[in-house]
Formats: structure tokens, sequence, C-alpha cells
């Protein structure tokens, strides 16, 4: 659609702090009326941008492994992170979030949501399969996955190859498996051993 564009457009050229409603509707070509109809604040408008993008890039893995759900995460995560627009735009609104309690609490909303439906299920999953126990933490999950990760490629600047992916997806698989010892397998029946 041309108005999340434009957001995207905007946000990187010139930076949360600079862009506006209006620069959103002249590069979008519609009224600011279009744009004030569906989102009451800049804000808001770039929130719902940029999560919907977010959860367009990152769709929930389901291929019968936790280390190959991990791994698809990763790769997902590394495309949408090398994305140029994405690498101007995050740090960005991170630095703005540091400014501004108001786009800090919204950003972190919006992020932990689109976070624990992606973990909540890749967890889910896990635990049906029985390579994770019922009790594990999704966010802590998380975290363990996209931390290094982002460090690398959204903090350092790195690239993040696909070695380094693969490395990366077994070492959090083994460190989730290590932190939550072993499972019983499907149906309840301690593993013979």
């Amino acid at each position: 659609m041309a108005i999340q564009a434009a957001v995207f457009t905007e946000l990187a050229k010139h930076g949360y702090g600079r862009l506006s409603i209006e620069a959103v509707a002249r590069r979008a070509g519609v009224g600011k009326t279009a744009i004030y109809r569906r989102w009451s604040s800049k804000l808001q408008m770039v929130v719902e941008v940029v999560s919907a993008a977010a959860v367009k890039v990152m769709p929930v893995p389901d291929t019968g492994t936790l280390s190959g759900d991990i791994r698809e995460l990763l790769d997902a995560g590394a495309q949408a992170m090398r994305h140029p627009l994405a690498s101007q735009i995050v740090p960005d609104l991170l630095a703005e979030a540091a400014r501004n309690p108001d786009i800090a609490e919204t950003l972190e909303n919006a992020l932990r949501e689109t976070q624990q439906g992606l973990s909540a299920v890749m967890v889910k999953n896990a635990v049906e399969r029985g390579d994770l126990p019922a009790d594990t933490d999704a966010e802590l999950v998380f975290d363990m996955v996209f931390g290094p990760l982002y460090w690398r490629v959204a903090v350092t600047r790195r690239p993040a190859s696909d070695d380094y992916l693969d490395s990366l997806a077994e070492g959090a698989t083994a460190a989730l498996i290590a932190a939550h010892g072993p499972t019983a397998p499907p149906g309840g029946q301690e593993a013979a051993g």
C-alpha cells in the first residue's frame, strides 16, 4: 500500500523525529485526512506500519525440529535486518525510544506482542514434540535466539553469514535444551536410558 511505503521511505530518509504526516501523505499521493482517519498520531501510524511489516517477514517456523525452527527464524530475522530500510529505521526508532517515554512504551508493547506471538507458537510446537518442557519461558527463548543476531547485525553491523546463522542456531538449541534438562517424549513416558 502506498501509505505504508511512504512511511518507510520517510522514516529511512528523515528519521522519526523529522517525519511528518504531511510528508507521508504527500509521498503517498493522498490527503492528510486519509491518514488521520486510520491513525490518530504519527507514533500510532509508525508503530502499526512497522509492526505489520515485522509480522509479514517473521513467519512462525514449523520444520519439525527445535533446531530447524530456530534456524529458520534466524534466517528470516537476518533477512529483515539486512534490508536497507530496516537497517536505518530500527536504530533510529530505538534512539527515539530512549529519548521519549511514549515512544518507548508503545514500541515495547508492539515488539512484545509480535515477539510473544512468534515465540509462543514455536515453543508450543517444541513442547508438543518433546523438545522442551511445558514450563519453557517463550520470551526467554526469543531473547536467546534473537539477542545475539540483533547485536551482530544492528549494533556491531557485522554480516550474519549462513555459517554464523548455523552456529547460532546450534548454540541456541543446545543452550535451551541444557537449561531445561531432558524432557519426556510425547505421551508422557520417560525415555528409557
